[in-house]
């Protein structure tokens, strides 16, 4: 199968394929008829994709012309909100609203639940800090985390009462940490550590007042030069990460935008939003390169993670 693909996945209980370069659909997944796709990530080789949502974690072969799930992952409660692989594949994370956050030993068979975080209210977000030990969280009741996997010690921030975290992000170079609320505000701490320090230290950097409604997703570009937040605004904004100032503003008047992905050279840009449509932007220009037109429903969420997106 073409490497260069993109997932997408939503309401329409169904995970797509497509080839990004060109925007054919290439294959068609159906998820679970009760719940909608809350995230999606592929393997670190690139060989399957991972799916969560309410009450279920599925595990899809991309490389073969099956389209049922090859691992159903067993007690999983309430909704699974986001999921994650560790660099070389050895594990998993998911987050859900259980309140927990799950370290998945994916070498065993079936996989195993191998280490559990209480966040002591339903969790909607969790990232992997590039060290790969570290994990962002991100709960409803307002508290960022940061856990170490390996020492079980947390550090625990709540920077606005009464305001849901609904996403997380650590930027690449592992300098920060954002946090978007549904209020519309993103927070920035710094991250820094030393040999002596048994885990990274936040340090409040920033607060963007980024949109006028919820903020969905915050992401870093693989460069860490630009942080993105989507919203229920109908926009993706893009930040400059050396000051914080906006750079670009995508618009998708009256649609939410629910999720959105970087290429490898930061340079393009995929969103995922609630009218059914995926695209692709080159964001020097803000111009919109490409549609991709399938699901019935609103796409909730997106998986793109390769080399170079050419037009």
């Amino acid at each position: 199968m073409n490497q260069l693909i993109l997932a997408t996945g939503g309401y329409d209980h169904t995970i797509k394929v497509w080839q990004a370069h060109t925007g054919n659909c290439i294959k068609t997944m159906r998820f679970v008829e009760t719940s909608q796709v809350n995230a999606l990530d592929r393997t670190p080789d690139k060989t399957r994709l991972a799916a969560c949502g309410y009450q279920c974690i599925r595990l899809y072969d991309l490389e073969s012309n099956c389209t049922a799930p090859v691992i159903n992952f067993e007690s999983v409660q309430k909704n699974v909100t986001r999921l994650g692989f560790q660099e070389d594949g050895n594990w998993m994370f998911t987050a859900g609203e259980d309140h927990r956050v799950r370290i998945w030993d994916m070498t065993a068979a079936p996989p195993q639940c191998s280490r559990v975080f209480d966040c002591q209210a339903p969790v909607n977000a969790a990232c992997l800090h590039p060290n790969q030990v570290e994990i962002g969280m991100g709960s409803q009741n307002g508290s960022v985390y940061l856990w170490d996997v390996k020492s079980e010690k947390h550090e625990r921030i709540v920077p606005e009462v009464d305001a849901s975290i609904q996403d997380v992000a650590i930027s690449p170079d592992g300098h920060y940490l954002a946090a978007g609320n549904n209020k519309g505000n993103c927070y920035i701490w710094s991250l820094t550590s030393s040999p002596d320090q048994k885990m990274s230290t936040l340090c409040p950097k920033k607060k963007i007042s980024a949109h006028s409604r919820y903020i969905l997703r915050c992401k870093f570009s693989p460069d860490s030069r630009l942080l993105l937040t989507t919203s229920g605004d109908g926009t993706a904004c893009i930040w400059k990460t050396e000051d914080f100032t906006k750079w670009r503003e995508l618009s998708i008047e009256n649609y939410w935008v629910w999720d959105a992905a970087f290429s490898a050279d930061s340079k393009w840009l995929f969103t995922a939003s609630s009218d059914g449509v995926a695209r692709l932007w080159k964001l020097h220009t803000k111009s919109q390169i490409r549609d991709y037109k399938g699901h019935t429903k609103a796409i909730t969420a997106l998986s793109f993670k390769d080399e170079i997106v050419s037009k």
